[in-house]
């Protein structure tokens, strides 16, 4: 019988030379999260001998690489990463982090980290809300997200209890 187990899907990000600092950040971030390994350019480049090619990390249980391909590729929405928070407290903590240092808000929950890559920061129970069988309900929390930036699941429920 042939092996029809998952392979590994590893989600590789490109960028120009900050692959271990934001490495570094996103472990820092993170709990479980570790570098595995840090691979360098050798003599025959395509940049200097020694620079960081790539980064291997894992943030909890997934892996991923981090790739100082070069100016030629950059970040933008059509590829996100989601945070399901437990409370407003890790929201809050998280959007704080990854909005600093040069990073930007964005609307509905999304922002963008200093090196540009796309994080949607979402509170535990957001489906519920939005998914509300009382149509008028979900509405009401769907037009209060759409005014946020950051997500207050506080105010959120509130809006939907109208």
């Amino acid at each position: 019988m042939p092996d029809i187990s998952s392979p590994r899907i590893t989600p590789n990000l490109w960028f120009d030379t900050q692959a271990e600092e934001a490495a570094d950040f996103y472990v820092s971030l993170f709990p479980d999260s570790r570098i595995v390994d840090v691979h360098r350019y050798g003599p025959v480049g395509p940049r200097p001998e020694g620079e960081v090619m790539l980064v291997v990390f894992e943030l909890g249980a997934t892996r991923f690489c981090a790739i100082n391909g070069g100016p030629q590729f950059t970040f933008d929405e059509a590829v996100s990463f989601e945070i399901t928070c437990r409370d407003q407290a890790e929201v809050d903590r998280y959007w704080d982090a990854l909005t600093a240092d040069g990073g930007a808000e964005s609307r509905c929950g999304w922002c963008k980290d200093r090196f540009g890559l796309s994080w949607q920061v979402v509170p535990e129970g957001m489906g519920e809300i939005l998914g509300d069988p009382d149509r008028d309900r979900a509405g009401r929390a769907l037009t209060a997200m759409f005014g946020m930036a950051k997500l207050d699941v506080a105010a959120l429920r509130a809006a939907a209890d109208g």
